[in-house]
């Protein structure tokens, strides 16, 4: 079987790259995908889905070198389930309310955002954010 995901979002922090013990390198990262719409009630609803993606190789290191929080992402890739349950990984944020984020292993990364957007984009010491902070990775 066979099956693919495919996101656009933004980067939620700046990636994080390490090296397994036999030297392959691999760079997590958090990407935010928003949708926004309005419901029967006529109530506008914003709605944020979190994934965490693993990038291998040479594109780990790419994603490494350039892309930064806020950057605009398009990812190709497989879900990886939760071992334990089969589906997203679950946990209950500081607030008490449950949370979910899927994981993914990216094939393809695609920046989105120019590089003269790039350098606009403040520094991961310079913003914080609420949501992101919330995420248990």
């Amino acid at each position: 079987m066979f099956h693919t995901v495919i996101i656009v979002g933004n980067l939620g922090r700046d990636p994080e790259m390490r090296y397994t013990p036999n030297g392959q390198a691999v760079t997590t990262f958090s990407v935010a995908s928003n949708r926004q719409y309005t419901n029967s009630a006529g109530e506008t609803v914003k709605e944020t889905i979190w994934f965490r993606v693993s990038a291998w190789g040479r594109m780990a290191e790419t994603c490494n070198q350039y892309l930064r929080k806020g950057a605009r992402v398009l990812v190709e890739g497989r879900l990886v389930p939760d071992q334990a349950t089969g589906g997203p990984r679950i946990w209950t944020g500081q607030d008490g309310q449950p949370r979910a984020s899927f994981e993914v292993t990216a094939q393809v990364v695609r920046f989105l955002t120019s590089r003269a957007e790039m350098e606009a984009l403040p520094s991961e010491g310079d913003v914080g954010s609420a949501a992101e902070d919330e995420i248990p990775f």
